[in-house]
């Protein structure tokens, strides 16, 4: 199990570049974890209608973007974020379902095969 994003320390409060990295721009909204061989991951959307949310899966990376206008108040509330995954994952087997405020995001892995270039350890 991922974690969540722990608070910046305050030598990088000041820098946006970090805590950006480490996903504190947007709170901890979000948990990432493998289990029974797939990725879950679950994002805090309050507010947002299940129709507002738009998912996008592009090798390797999931993008996650909503956007809900309240022209009442004149406000407009938006998200996007995007997640790498380090191993195939069956794009075809993805499932997303959202429930109360919470997305969660199902991703089967195609094996244990992790993506990238394989680097040469010389000794």
């Amino acid at each position: 199990m991922v974690p969540r994003a722990s608070p910046t320390s305050s030598w990088m409060q000041g820098l946006d570049f970090p805590s950006r990295i480490f996903g504190e721009s947007g709170g901890t909204d979000y948990e990432l974890y493998e289990e029974d061989g797939e990725f879950v991951l679950t994002v805090d959307l309050p507010g947002f209608e299940r129709e507002e949310i738009d998912l996008a899966w592009d090798e390797g990376i999931l993008n996650v973007a909503a956007e809900h206008v309240d022209d009442e108040r004149g406000r407009r509330k938006t998200y996007h974020r995007r997640y790498r995954f380090p191993k195939v994952v069956d794009e075809d087997e993805i499932d997303a379902r959202y429930t109360n405020g919470v997305l969660e995001v199902r991703l089967p892995t195609a094996g244990s095969t992790v993506q990238g270039t394989p680097i040469e350890v010389k000794g």
